[in-house]
């Protein structure tokens, strides 16, 4: 067992993993914490040891939660913040504190697979898209409500539209599958037209790497995409590397 693990806390999954001494990632644990106590999620997974790494988006109350129940199992916690500049990663926000860690340690993790331009989409609660060049430089990025968000607050609005079900059709001859179609399809486009915006920006074609709980539906349809499932963690260990360092 490794004596450091790395943890992102989001709205609705704890995702955690060994972090050996190597740099190497170990199997990812994907929890979901949003309708149960995170303390009782962590009770069944044998995570213990010298250091917990830490990069949290979820509401403050969950991550006092995460990091109270961690504080029973590590000796230290250290949590991940957005820099401005990291290695040879460069913000483009002026107030880079804004830019949500798992947005930022999702381009550090881009940027440690390959030197190559990238278009990071993640998919969680919130649809992200940001671009980075083959420099390192940030160009920024877009926010939007997931597929799952969106047919969340259409069932709030209007309870006979079903939250979820069926599949992704061009033109549906039913009602879910006409939801599936238009929430995936709107994000579909976004990505698409942020593809060709990238492009056009930076003289390439930018590698596609999506993350999330969302993304393995929308990969399909999204030829030469490749799907990073522990992206934020892969960003999260570099970022751990260079804390452990100083």
């Amino acid at each position: 067992m490794t004596g450091r693990w790395l943890f992102d806390l989001g709205n609705t999954r704890l995702k955690c993993a060994p972090l050996h001494d190597d740099g190497r990632i170990g199997d990812m644990l994907a929890l979901s914490w949003r309708d149960s106590d995170i303390a009782t999620e962590l009770s069944d997974a044998s995570m213990t040891g010298d250091v917990a790494y830490v990069s949290s988006v979820a509401r403050p109350d969950a991550t006092v939660a995460l990091l109270d129940a961690l504080t029973q199992r590590f000796t230290r916690i250290s949590i991940a913040r957005t820099q401005a500049v990291f290695a040879d990663v460069r913000i483009a926000y002026d107030d880079p504190a804004a830019l949500g860690v798992d947005r930022f340690l999702a381009l550090l993790g881009a940027r440690a697979r390959h030197r190559h331009a990238a278009l990071v989409v993640g998919v969680g609660t919130a649809l992200t898209i940001d671009l980075l060049d083959a420099e390192g430089m940030h160009r920024g990025g877009r926010i939007a409500p997931s597929p799952t968000l969106m047919r969340d607050a259409l069932h709030q609005r209007a309870a006979q539209l079903p939250s979820s079900g069926s599949l992704y059709s061009e033109f549906a001859a039913d009602t879910p599958a006409a939801l599936a179609s238009g929430c995936e399809g709107a994000a579909l486009a976004l990505i698409e037209r942020s593809v060709l915006a990238a492009e056009a920006i930076i003289g390439t074609a930018p590698a596609l790497l999506l993350h999330g709980g969302g993304a393995d539906a929308l990969l399909p349809h999204l030829p030469g995409a490749q799907l990073v499932p522990a992206l934020v963690l892969e960003g999260l260990a570099q970022w751990a590397a260079v804390e452990r360092i100083e």
